[in-house]
């Protein structure tokens, strides 16, 4: 056992004087709630992207290939649907899924209320995975009798609660065009995002029906919908689908139709480094203060050392071994709590959201294991960095003037 290691654990863990022990349980406090509250900050920001991520991301897919004209309305231009360019697409790496879909205006009327929507028509080749998670009540729509499909209607929680709606009810829906024309309704489910973007203007139905009042060719699509397996590949993906488009066709990322709320998502980034900035700076003024007032309370025994010709390197090993021991322990609590809160918020969601605020109604926590574990080592290495420096006390310490010390 080296001389400065054995004299770091008397300090550390055999110490009688009651105002040390105080100055190193406060330390081992802060650098827990530092650790705490940035582990939690780093699951909490991670889980709140990925949660309205797959929100967004489940309802209007990743990539959406559509005709590329000037049409900017919520119409989509029609275009052939191309087997071979679906066929081509299905071979391109991180590709999933691809199933056609269309957009087509209407109002809801109700016998008191009316309500503009967007109709999203889907066919049965969809993944209802997406919405079978977050219906509140009902089903998806059935596609075994192709007569019935076209009168099943998927809305929000947001438009039932607007036009008094229930699961069953009929209703009529609008679409605005030469001639106007109505059709009928049956209400089958009703969903809830908790994206108001998407809550406030959608409902689904069936494509055939779009195809059938917009006059268009049975095999006419208004785009195609695409899904990928890894999110973070989406850019590559989307240029590889550009590649073998045909020249009349264009295809849109989600983080390009939804630019706003990803934007809005990217900041979060920004705060979390500054959370993490401010909490080791807690941490390691804690670390500073605790290692300055053991040093100064230590005065005599640095003197002694010194008498007795340890040279100051071996002394300063002494505190920083001390201090190395402080933070750990401060790490290994900190890693509890903030792993065990964690923990807790992800099973059982006690802690409540305003989901019109923040487009879920708890909040979330994802762990990455790989993320904090750097997180540990950084924090570990900054701390005893910054130790370096404070422990150079000892080398202005003069042997006869330290002994007298009191």
């Amino acid at each position: 056992m080296s001389f400065a290691y054995f004299i770091a654990n008397r300090i550390t863990f055999k110490s009688k004087r009651t105002f040390s022990k105080l100055i190193v349980r406060i330390a081992i406090i802060g650098i827990m709630l530092g650790l705490g509250v940035m582990i939690l900050t780093l699951t909490i920001v991670r889980g709140f992207k990925q949660e309205i991520r797959e929100k967004i991301r489940g309802f209007s897919g990743d990539i959406q290939v559509i005709k590329f004209d000037l049409n900017n309305s919520f119409e989509n231009s029609p275009f052939a649907a191309d087997n071979d360019f679906v066929k081509k697409a299905l071979t391109v790496n991180n590709i999933n899924t691809i199933t056609p879909f269309a957009m087509k205006p209407g109002i809801i009327k109700t016998r008191t209320e009316i309500e503009g929507v967007v109709l999203k028509g889907v066919d049965k080749t969809y993944n209802w995975a997406f919405f079978k998670k977050n219906l509140i009540t009902g089903k998806v729509l059935d596609f075994t009798d192709t007569i019935q499909s076209k009168k099943q209607l998927l809305i929000s929680q947001f438009t039932a609660n607007r036009l008094q709606l229930k699961v069953g009810d009929k209703i009529l829906m609008y679409f605005v065009q030469e001639p106007l024309k109505i059709r009928p309704f049956t209400i089958t489910g009703i969903y809830s995002t908790g994206i108001e973007e998407v809550d406030k203007q959608y409902v689904v139905g069936d494509l055939s029906l779009i195809n059938r009042l917009n006059g268009w060719k049975p095999d006419e699509i208004g785009g195609y919908e695409i899904r990928v397996n890894d999110f973070d590949d989406i850019n590559n993906s989307a240029n590889n689908i550009d590649n073998i488009l045909p020249t009349k066709l264009k295809s849109y990322t989600v983080t390009e139709n939804y630019g706003v709320i990803f934007g809005w998502l990217d900041l979060l980034d920004g705060n979390t480094k500054v959370v993490l900035i401010l909490m080791i700076l807690v941490a390691v003024i804690n670390m500073i203060s605790a290692l300055l007032i053991m040093i100064v309370e230590r005065t005599p025994t640095i003197g002694i050392l010194k008498a007795m010709g340890a040279n100051n390197w071996a002394i300063q090993k002494v505190f920083l071994y001390n201090a190395f021991y402080l933070i750990g322990l401060g790490m290994l609590f900190g890693n509890m709590f903030g792993i065990g809160v964690g923990v807790f918020q992800s099973q059982t969601h006690f802690f409540q959201l305003d989901q019109a605020s923040y487009y879920m109604s708890f909040v979330p926590i994802q762990f990455n294991w790989i993320e904090l574990l750097i997180l540990n080592i950084g924090t570990l290495i900054i701390c005893l960095l910054v130790m370096i420096g404070p422990s150079m006390l000892v080398t202005r310490i003069e042997p006869v003037r330290a002994i007298q010390f009191k």
